[in-house]
């Protein structure tokens, strides 16, 4: 189930056909989930967008995480190789395999761009279980369709806000002086406390309480954890444009009630598709931009992605048991809509 399968619409503005990042064009994304004995519950998802080099820009809301390339990409302003989201201790094992993929995945000299978030409650995440031959899968499983969400890829073992959490996506389409332009957005969720999940202004972290649904039992504080989010738009844009659509995407967070806490790993990427041919024979690339008193309609539309995103994550993820017989429970479309249906939130 999806957010607006039960009739939650978040925000004024529509998605695009597939609701997902792949709604940009020439953007595919690709999983490999691992799910074997009683603890491995992990695995890795690669984005793959057009191959050339792209206008991109970051954000830090916390720290403690990793997203690797990010220097470059504050240096340059363009993001030069697919990106790759998996579990904490496997980042190493994922980058190199974007670095060495066949066929290549990026130029002969490039920064591989891999995310995490520590799946460690649910997986063996010391046994590094996530290879190369896996994130080679993954690149051969990149489709431009419907990306499927929750227990998958690398948010297999992923919790979000004390229910089990995982992958999600979510797109908008948008106009802007007559053009129609597209904000996809995909996040690997596992992040926020329980007493602070708010959807649409309801409270439902206090109306689903652990008594009524348990969190997993571990000794970790209530918001540990991280969240990756990767926003990718066909907007011509500049790199401080995307880093402010970066930056938006932690307010998609915040409205969920996502604090940033000290404990997390909260890192955000925009990629634009909207400039094209930045390297080759000629001196001089032309650039084109959203006028800056017209970007509003762009920030707007990754608050409201990111935050159907990470809805979307809750209501995919399905009820997990792993390491050490510990068990993420999954929130579930009819518990959601039983609280939010008193509000008049549904449609």
């Amino acid at each position: 189930m999806r957010a607006r399968e039960i009739g939650l619409e978040i925000g004024s503005r529509q998605p695009g056909s597939r609701n997902a990042i792949t709604d940009v064009d020439g953007v595919r994304v690709g999983m490999t989930t691992l799910v074997a004995g009683a603890d491995v519950r992990t695995g890795v998802t690669v984005i793959v967008p057009p191959p050339e080099p792209l206008i991109a820009g970051c954000h830090r809301l916390n720290g403690n995480g990793e997203l690797t390339g990010l220097e470059w990409i504050r240096e340059s302003g363009m993001l030069t190789t697919a990106i790759g989201i998996t579990n904490t201790f496997s980042v190493g094992v994922v980058r190199d395999a974007i670095a060495t993929a066949n066929p290549p995945a990026l130029d002969d000299w490039a920064l591989p761009v891999v995310g995490e978030t520590w799946d460690g409650v649910l997986n063996d995440i010391r046994g590094q279980h996530v290879t190369a031959g896996h994130v080679q899968a993954a690149f051969a499983a990149a489709s431009d369709g419907p990306v499927p969400e929750g227990n998958v890829g690398g948010g297999t073992g992923m919790i979000c806000h004390g229910f089990k959490g995982g992958t999600g996506t979510a797109s908008r389409a948008i106009e802007i002086a007559g053009e129609r332009f597209t904000v996809g957005v995909l996040v690997q969720a596992n992040h926020g406390a329980r007493e602070r999940l708010v959807v649409e202004g309801a409270r439902v972290g206090e109306l689903i309480p652990a008594e009524v649904v348990p969190t997993p039992g571990t000794p970790a504080a209530p918001g540990t954890g991280s969240i990756i989010g990767i926003v990718a738009t066909d907007a011509p844009l500049l790199p401080g444009q995307c880093d402010a659509l970066a930056q938006r995407a932690a307010l998609g967070v915040g409205r969920l009630g996502g604090a940033g806490e000290i404990s997390s790993g909260d890192l955000f990427l925009c990629f634009s598709t909207g400039n094209r041919g930045l390297v080759g024979e000629a001196p001089l690339a032309r650039l084109r931009m959203v006028r800056l008193d017209l970007v509003n309609e762009l920030l707007y539309a990754v608050i409201e992605a990111t935050e159907e995103a990470i809805v979307n994550a809750l209501l995919a993820a399905e009820t997990l048991t792993g390491a050490g017989g510990r068990t993420a429970h999954a929130l579930g479309a009819d518990r959601l809509a039983d609280a939010l249906r008193p509000f008049g939130l549904l449609r």
